[in-house]
This record gives structure tokens, C-alpha cells and sequence, in this order.
């Protein structure tokens, strides 16, 4: 069904700025949207007399590299609740469904005590249907695309009769809908129609902000630090525990000075750790290795070796200071790209069942019946004949940037070439700069901060 038919009433003239709309409610022009408003948000204006700014996102990463940079320079710029409790604007969150987030991100949002109201994904259709249901919206407010489906942003900023700014990574798939459009390249701009060029702002890429962002908190005792990322669901954690743990066991006998750290994402728990790297795992009787104490928030392995657990979340902070980083597949390669941190990306295929729950792909192939044995098979020619990528810099880059490890890899591989890396700083130095190179200059936070000040009425005070 077409956008139009989804939007716009029967005998709606057009959603122009000064279309004239029969039969539509439409809100004094003080703070007008491209959306029409429907009579049935007539509930809604007798509430909040101030004024929201909607943040909406999907899954973890986006939510650490795009959400709460932002969220913190819009606190900066604009006395907003609930930093600043007697402002007439507040912060809010709204998190939508996305297949690839675990439906926890909610709860890893609300320690940063930068919004007045989160709603979870599970709640998403809830709000569109009966947003009352959640308390007083104000009048007034913007709504600020930041990961997930640009439609359901789009559903949500006319459902409240908000303003909407949408941050275009690759494209802006509603560009009749916005009010504004912050793209990451000229590349996005270029992509629009003409007619809509005119609301589109080339800010930068948000990430690149992001290793400054992070270095400002506490730094690592000082040593050669190797963060060990084996993902968040179940079925990566199925596999990377037991192998991350003999990798780091592998390490750990030829560089006894490499000390190791493990972010817990905050879907996971130490619990699930230890019940993936223990015999109740059936991946894990396949390695040798195993986890035999946890001593102040430290895996110990019974080889001896020590790995840190970083509970905060997000990490950059820790992971930005590690001289490299072994992880799988997913949005921690983007994170880590973003904090310049060089990484083996490796995705080992000899455990093809577990693979059925992994991002893109890998997964969608992995639950089709009868194909699961010939997935490896099927990796290999496809990367061979159409050069593809899976770790995020190198497909950004269109060249291999990190090394990618696919196929039937063993921990003892991914040790010897780890130590390679470590064993030479101007290789590590030289990957560090393409990945700095591949975002480009920073400052992207604070110019997607001053598109959505720009939308604010100009009655509002500003810090």
C-alpha cells in the first residue's frame, strides 16, 4: 500500500506547509508539520502545554553510538527535563520494533537518567493507537529518527502531530514526510529529489564522535588490554564463549602480559556466561577450555587466565583504550570501528545450528531447512564471487580494512594471528588510522543538536 493511502485522509488537498486540508484539524502555525493532524488527536491537546523532543531508536548499538551521544549534547544545548526538572521541555525515548534488538534496550537506557519518559518496543503500537495511555504529551514536540524503520518514526511524528528530523546513514526513504533531513554524506543528499534537497543538512557521521566521546571516562590500569566481544544473544554467546575463552587461553601462554576484558551486554548476565561456558553448553565439551571461578567481576578460566568483566554500558570507554579486539559479527564491528579500535572479526561456520539466530545474513540462511549443512559452502562462493563483507568498516570502506576470519577457524588460528597484531604497534597504529579515516572529522553530534534546536520555537529558552 502506498505511503500516500497509509497518510493521508480522503480529501486531504495536500501536506504542505500552507495546504489547506478539509476535514483535517490542523494546529495554529506557530510550529507547524509536514503531517496533517487528525481530529483523533484532538484528545491530546488539552494536555502537556510544553514542548518534547522524541528520540527514537531500535536495537543496543544504535542506542550507545547514535542515542545517548546526542541525547548529551541536547542537554547541553537546551534546558530539558529530566536533567533540568523546571523546564518546559522534556527528553523522551521511544524504542521500536527491529527484529535485530533484544527487547531489553529499555532497561539499558533508563541508568543514564537523560529522559523523562521511555517507552519500550513492546509498547510501540500501543502508543500509536492510545498514546494518552503512557500520560500528557505536549502540544508541541519533534521526533528524531535514529535507528530501526523510518516509517514507524514517520507513523509516530503524525499520530502526535510532531515535527520530524530523520539522521539518513545511507538514505532518507520519506523525505516528503520530514522537516528536516541530517544526512551522514553528500552521497545522501544527492539521492533525494530535487524538490527535496533544500531540507536536507549533511551533519557527518554520528559515530565519529564517538572515541572522543568515549575516552572522557575512567581509563584502564596501564598493560596491553585485548577486548573479547563473543555478542549478546544466545546463540552468538553459544559459540563465542567457548571460543573466546580458549582464544584467550591461547593468548594468554605466549603474552602473559596481555591482560583481557569482557563488556556484558545489558541483556546478558554473568549467570549466562558461565551457564554458556559451562558442560551444560553442548558447543563447549568441544573446547577445552572452561570458567572454574569469578573473582571480583573477573572470569577465571582453569588455565589461569583472568577476563575483566565491564558491566557499564555502553563500554567505549574500556574499549577504546584496548590495543585490539577479537569480535563476531554485528553492530559491535561499527562500535568498534567508530572508537578506531582495531579487531579480527571471525564468524566460525563448523557450528552451523547455532547460527540460526545470528544477524542478517547468516541467519536468514541458516533457517532455511536443508541448507544449514551447506552454509559454509555457501559463505565461501559467496564471498569469492561477490567479494562481500561482513564487519562493518570493511563494508562501509568497499575494501578489507579488518581482518575478516571465516569458515572452520580454531581458537590456536585466531591466538597466532591476534599475536601477530599485538606484536606489531605499527600495524595496530596503521589500521587505527583507516579506521579513524573511514568516519571522518568529528562534530556531527553537535550539528544534528543544532538542526533539532532549530526546529524548537524560539520562545524556548536555550542554556
Amino acid at each position: 500500500m502506498k505511503s500516500e493511502r497509509l497518510n493521508r485522509p480522503r480529501g486531504c488537498g495536500g501536506i504542505g506547509r500552507h495546504a489547506r486540508l478539509r476535514g483535517v484539524w490542523l494546529r495554529p502555525c506557530e510550529f507547524k508539520s509536514r503531517h496533517p493532524h487528525f481530529n483523533l488527536l484532538a484528545s491530546l491537546r488539552n494536555a502537556d502545554p510544553g514542548l518534547a523532543i522524541v528520540l527514537v531508536s531500535n536495537g543496543p548499538g544504535e542506542l550507545s553510538t547514535w542515542v545517548r551521544p546526542l541525547a548529551e549534547r541536547l542537554h547541553i544545548l537546551q534546558p530539558l527535563r529530566p536533567r533540568d526538572p523546571s523546564s518546559p521541555a522534556s527528553l523522551q525515548l521511544v524504542l521500536v520494533p527491529c527484529p535485530n534488538a533484544t527487547g531489553q534496550e529499555h532497561r539499558a537506557a533508563q541508568p543514564w537518567q537523560l529522559f523523562d519518559r521511555i517507552i519500550p518496543a513492546r509498547s510501540f503500537w500501543s502508543l500509536l493507537l492510545r498514546p494518552w495511555r503512557f500520560g500528557l504529551w505536549p502540544q508541541k514536540g519533534i521526533v528524531v529518527f535514529l535507528g530501526g524503520d523510518q516509517f514507524w518514526t514517520v507513523l509516530l511524528s503524525a499520530r502526535l502531530g510532531y515535527r520530524h528530523i530523520t539522521y539518513a546513514e545511507w538514505v532518507a526513504r520519506w523525505p516528503q514526510w520530514n522537516d528536516s533531513i541530517a544526512a551522514m554524506s553528500e552521497a545522501v543528499r544527492r539521492q533525494l529529489p530535487v524538490r527535496y534537497q533544500a531540507r536536507c543538512r549533511v551533519v557527518g557521521d554520528l559515530m565519529a564522535d564517538l572515541s572522543s566521546f568515549a575516552r572522557r571516562e575512567a581509563p584502564l590500569p596501564d598493560g596491553e588490554w585485548v577486548a573479547l566481544l563473543p555478542g549478546s544473544k544466545a546463540a552468538k554467546l553459544s559459540v563465542g564463549m567457548p571460543f573466546f575463552l580458549e582464544t584467550a587461553d591461547h593468548i594468554a601462554r605466549e603474552r602473559p602480559q596481555c591482560r583481557f576484558l569482557l563488556p556484558l551486554a545489558p541483556t546478558t548476565s554473568v549467570e549466562e556466561l558461565l551457564r554458556f561456558a559451562g558442560p551444560t553448553n553442548p558447543i563447549a565439551r568441544l573446547y577445552r577450555s572452561a570458567v572454574v571461578a569469578v573473582d571480583n567481576d573477573a572470569l577465571v578460566t582453569k588455565a589461569g587466565t583472568r577476563i575483566q568483566l565491564i558491566q557499564e554500558h555502553p563500554a567505549h570507554g574500556p574499549l577504546s583504550q584496548c590495543d585490539l579486539a577479537l569480535t563476531t559479527v554485528g553492530a559491535n564491528t561499527a562500535e568498534l570501528g567508530a572508537l578506531a579500535v582495531p579487531m579480527i572479526v571471525m564468524v566460525p561456520t563448523q557450528h552451523l545450528d547455532m547460527m540460526r539466530a545470528w544477524d542478517g545474513g547468516f541467519g536468514l540462511l541458516a533457517r532455511i531447512p536443508g541448507l544449514r549443512r551447506l552454509l559454509g559452502a555457501l559463505l565461501t562462493f559467496w564471498r569469492l564471487r561477490n567479494n562481500g563483507f561482513v564487519a562493518w568498516p570493511n563494508i562501509s570502506a568497499g575494501r578489507p580494512v579488518v581482518p575478516e576470519r571465516i569458515g572452520e577457524i580454531t581458537p590456536q588460528q585466531i591466538a597466532t594471528e591476534a599475536i601477530e597484531w599485538l606484536s606489531s604497534p605499527e600495524r595496530l597504529e596503521g589500521q587505527r588510522n583507516d579506521l579513524q579515516a573511514l568516519r571522518g572529522e568529528p562534530g556531527a553530534v553537535m550539528a544534528l543538536a543544532a538542526e533539532v534546536r532549530d526546529l524548537l520555537p524560539r520562545t524556548l529558552p536555550s542554556a
